[in-house]
């Protein structure tokens, strides 16, 4: 190093944006499949979720996720609020003027469902460096997509209760997982185990 030059280093001392997504993710997970599961219709409570907690709340905490240089995070955080933007948006267009004529049928959501399913599976695979609680939320979210995909593509509606169910499990184990990395932190020991690898 040239005497004239200056190293400096700079510490990171921003917060842990991934309880806000697991948090986003995991609440209106299970909100939607307890719908799926059949225990009330859609509604603007789902709605409302997932705009702005499964939406926009995912979004921020990918984008914090970006900052930290977490690529497995702010692709995941990203890209599953812009998920939930996108589902609202799916089912209110036909409701507009302007998208009256464009409703999706079960044919294109099942591709949906699959494509994102796909996107799932090796966020999956990155999981598998990780930690045992997001493989499970992974793990979980992959047989949910898998699951949603079939109820469409064969208009079984059993196959769809059944995903509810799957999906519950999958949104509470990202609502752990959020509960453990905030408490671990707050007490500095593990208060809940995220299972390391």
């Amino acid at each position: 190093m040239n005497p004239s030059e200056t190293s400096i280093s700079i510490k990171d001392t921003t917060a842990n944006p991934a309880p806000l997504g697991l948090l986003g993710f995991g609440m209106t997970t299970v909100l939607l499949n307890l719908h799926n599961a059949g225990l009330y219709e859609l509604n603007s409570m789902i709605i409302g979720m997932g705009i702005f907690v499964g939406g926009i709340a995912q979004i921020i905490a990918g984008i914090e996720e970006w900052k930290k240089n977490n690529t497995f995070g702010a692709t995941a955080f990203t890209a599953y609020g812009s998920f939930w933007i996108t589902l609202v948006a799916i089912w209110l267009l036909p409701r507009t003027a302007m998208g009256a004529g464009l409703k999706s049928d079960e044919v294109s959501m099942g591709w949906f469902l699959l494509m994102w399913g796909l996107f799932t599976a090796f966020m999956f695979i990155g999981t598998l460096r990780l930690n045992r609680a997001l493989q499970t939320v992974f793990g979980s979210l992959l047989i949910l997509f898998i699951l949603l995909a079939i109820g469409d593509f064969t208009g079984i509606k059993s196959i769809k209760v059944i995903a509810g169910i799957e999906g519950i499990f999958c949104g509470l184990s990202a609502i752990y997982t959020c509960a453990a990395q905030i408490l671990n932190e707050v007490y500095g020991k593990t208060i809940l185990p995220l299972g390391k690898v």
